[in-house]
C-alpha cells in the first residue's frame, strides 16, 4: 500500500476533495493522510468520513517551532512552512508506514502513479523529488526552484536528515518572496542533490509530471498527474464560478482532456460539501477585467470561468 500525505485548510476544501477522487479512482491500494490545518476541515472531513482517508488535527500535533512563528507569517506561508512536519506526523502516527509521498492538495491523478514508484525504488535512494520541467518559455528555475514541491516521497529512517534539514530551514525563512537565493519552502530543494547525493532521487521522466508551465512542452497523455496550479474558485453575485486566470498558455485539447474533467470531480467535491451543509468560500476576488489588467502589466493572461451548474446540476 502507498501512503501519501497533504494538507490544507477550509479555503481549499474543494481541491482537496477533488484529489481524493482522482485518487479513488487511480492510486489503487492507498492510504492518503489530510493534514486539517484548521478545524474546521478537521470537523467537517470527520463528517464526510471519506474512504481510504486517515486524518491528522494540526491544533493536536503544532509543534512549539511552527507555534513560534505562525504569527509571522500568512497562512499560505504557513502551510508551506508545516509541509516539511507531514512525512514525521504520518511516521509517527502509524509505526507500520515506511514511505509517504507528500502531494499539494491541487494534484489530480490521471493514472496510477506505480511507475513512479518503480522508478524510486530501482534507484536506492530515501527521497524522491521533481522536476519543474518547463517550458522554456515559461523557465522560473532562478526565482521558483528547478524542483517542485509538488509530489515528493520520503522513506522512514534514512530520508530523516533531507526531511529534518529542509523542516529547520522552513523554520527559519519560509515567505512568497524571492530572497537571497530563496522562495517559500521549495527552493531549498535545489539544495539536496548536491548536499544529499546518496539520498535524493530524482525523477527522470519529466512529462509523467504535468503542470501549466509544462503544458506546451509535454503532451497531456502521458502526465501521471496533473498540478492545477493558479486555479481558483471565485464568486460573483453569490453565483459560484471557476475562475481561471493565469499566464501560461493552455493548449486547447488540454483544456477539453485535463481541465475539463478536472472542474467535473471540482463540481462533484462541491456538491459532497453542501449535502453536508458546508458551502465554497472564493478563494480570490472575481476579476472582471483581469485580461485588461494583464495587457496593461505586460502579461498575456487567460481567464476561464465556468459555471458549476453548466458543469453539472448543484441547485
Amino acid at each position: 500500500m502507498e501512503h501519501f500525505v497533504t494538507l490544507f485548510d477550509n479555503l481549499f476544501l474543494p481541491q482537496g476533495l477533488a484529489l481524493h477522487i482522482s485518487m479513488e479512482r487511480n492510486a489503487g491500494n492507498y492510504t492518503l493522510w489530510i493534514l486539517c490545518i484548521d478545524d474546521t476541515v478537521f470537523d467537517v472531513l470527520s463528517k464526510i468520513n471519506l474512504p481510504n482517508v486517515r486524518l491528522l488535527q494540526l491544533s493536536q500535533l503544532e509543534t512549539k517551532e511552527l507555534k513560534n512563528v505562525k504569527m509571522e507569517r500568512t497562512s499560505g506561508e504557513y502551510c508551506w512552512t508545516t509541509t516539511p512536519f507531514t512525512p514525521k506526523f504520518v511516521f509517527d502516527s502509524d509505526n507500520s508506514v515506511n514511505r509517504v509521498t507528500y502531494v499539494d492538495a491541487d494534484l489530480w491523478f490521471m493514472k496510477n502513479p506505480k511507475p513512479i514508484f518503480q522508478e524510486f525504488e530501482e534507484s536506492g535512494k530515501n527521497i524522491l523529488i521533481t522536476d519543474h520541467g518547463y517550458s522554456p518559455e515559461y523557465d522560473l528555475t532562478e526565482k521558483s526552484g528547478q524542483y517542485c514541491v509538488q509530489f515528493i516521497t520520503f522513506a522512514r529512517g534514512d530520508g530523516e536528515i533531507v526531511r529534518q534539514w529542509w523542516e529547520e530551514r522552513c523554520i527559519e525563512w519560509c515567505f512568497a518572496r524571492f530572497e537571497n537565493g530563496k522562495f517559500g519552502d521549495q527552493k531549498y530543494l535545489d539544495n539536496w542533490p548536491e548536499m544529499f547525493p546518496k539520498h535524493v532521487h530524482i525523477l527522470s521522466k519529466k512529462e509523467w509530471t504535468l503542470a501549466p508551465w509544462n503544458a506546451n512542452r509535454f503532451p497531456y497523455s502521458g502526465g501521471i498527474f496533473w498540478h492545477f496550479h493558479e486555479l481558483r474558485l471565485t464568486e460573483k453575485r453569490s453565483k459560484p464560478l471557476v475562475q481561471f486566470v493565469t499566464s501560461y498558455s493552455i493548449p486547447p485539447i488540454t483544456r477539453k482532456q485535463i481541465y475539463k474533467p478536472y472542474l467535473e470531480d471540482l463540481s462533484v467535491a462541491i456538491q459532497i460539501m453542501k449535502d453536508h451543509g458546508v458551502h465554497p468560500i472564493p478563494q480570490q476576488k472575481f476579476r472582471r477585467f483581469g485580461k485588461i489588467i494583464g495587457l496593461f502589466k505586460g502579461i498575456k493572461q487567460q481567464i476561464w470561468r465556468i459555471n458549476y451548474e453548466l458543469v453539472s446540476k448543484l441547485q
